[in-house]
């Protein structure tokens, strides 16, 4: 399937046997966009445990996406791009998507030989001597000439704050807490988000849940027709400007709209997709809003979003005022030595590949390394 050779070659450790490990590249993360970095780290003659290491916290192969509700089957997501040098193929659609991907990723790792160290916590990465860097970890301490940060955003959800939100007497949950419809079954579900997460969970729960109610800060835009490669560009773009002023980012999907498909028509003319204003203040038996309207629930289901988990760099005082990194291509614009992939423009699986592939020339190039000619694969 591949041409890249498997080496035994141990970690050099140029320090003395308690100090930092030494490597060129760390890579923090084994989702899309880690194994992608690493992929093309090996294909340009970076050898893993020698002069990289792929570092990531969550127990098993298969990014965010072990983590993902049963009920969201393989035939139900959207965009799902292979990772450079093998196809995913033959997929049961009907099997839940944390099963296959994190299938997927396995055979990854095994076939390009990435030596992915698990479970470690990376704690803090912060300026060592010589000018490398020093990544603080559950597993001691990596020194490194540059980094490729793929730590994505689902270990951080985004929970709004409102007003008397303590004082519900029901459940509250977030997407990333979600199991499936089952759990609503016979209850009075508020569903918050204008998203892509927001509309499947509304449509999923609706056909248990006594009642669901919808409710966005903004109006949700639905999409109808191709989205090509111009309008893919320009969503792409958007989102781009915003890391390159130092703003947070916001998700592709956010400036993509919401895809019209059968399912979607369907809620729309069945009133599931029935979108309300933002409520003003959650209380101790639902949700309310200041013109007297209220709405009796069961369950608060968050489907807000997540945030860049990036909070290890924090010693590296890369963020902006803005609340973000600002970028240059791949890096920050404040230490070429750190790259971001998956973050901003490139939060997209398709995305993440091309980044992962900038982001490795881009580190030749500053460690001074002639690449040999690229191994087919």
């Amino acid at each position: 399937m591949n041409d890249i050779g498997v080496h035994d070659t141990g970690i050099r450790d140029a320090a003395s046997a308690d100090g930092p490990r030494r490597v060129d590249v760390v890579v923090i993360g084994a989702g899309q966009a880690g194994l992608s970095a690493a992929y093309h780290l090996r294909r340009v003659g970076f050898e893993p445990e020698q002069d990289f290491v792929v570092l990531d916290h969550a127990p098993r192969p298969g990014g965010a996406w072990q983590f993902r509700w049963p009920s969201l089957t393989y035939g139900k997501v959207h965009g799902m791009h292979a990772l450079p040098g093998m196809e995913l193929t033959g997929a049961d659609p009907a099997r839940p998507s944390s099963e296959v991907i994190s299938g997927y990723f396995t055979s990854y790792e095994e076939a390009f030989d990435l030596r992915v160290r698990r479970p470690v916590d990376v704690r803090a990465v912060r300026e060592g001597e010589g000018g490398r860097l020093l990544v603080e970890t559950s597993d001691g301490v990596w020194s490194a000439r540059a980094l490729i940060n793929a730590t994505g955003t689902w270990d951080r959800p985004f929970w709004p704050r409102y007003p008397g939100q303590e004082t519900f007497h029901g459940r509250q949950l977030h997407t990333a807490q979600y199991q499936g419809p089952e759990e609503f079954a016979g209850q009075r579900v508020v569903v918050v988000g204008g998203g892509a997460s927001g509309t499947q969970h509304l449509m999923e729960i609706a056909p248990y849940a006594a009642s669901t109610t919808w409710v966005t800060r903004r109006p949700p835009v639905f999409r109808d027709g191709p989205f090509g490669e111009d309008q893919g560009r320009a969503a792409v773009a958007m989102v781009e400007e915003r890391v390159r002023q130092g703003l947070a980012p916001l998700s592709v999907v956010s400036v993509t709209g919401l895809p019209v498909n059968d399912a979607i028509r369907e809620a729309r003319a069945n009133g599931v997709l029935d979108r309300h204003p933002m409520f003003d203040r959650v209380t101790p038996t639902g949700v309310a809003w200041d013109d007297g309207q209220e709405v009796a629930a069961d369950a608060i289901l968050w489907a807000t979003g997540f945030r860049a988990s990036i909070e290890h760099l924090a010693p590296l005082k890369l963020r902006e005022p803005g609340g973000g990194i600002r970028m240059d291509d791949t890096h920050a614009a404040l230490d070429p030595r750190v790259h971001l992939v998956g973050y901003g423009p490139s939060a997209s699986t398709i995305g993440a590949n091309r980044a992962g592939r900038a982001a490795v020339r881009d580190i030749e190039r500053l460690l001074g390394r002639r690449a040999p000619t690229p191994v087919a694969v």
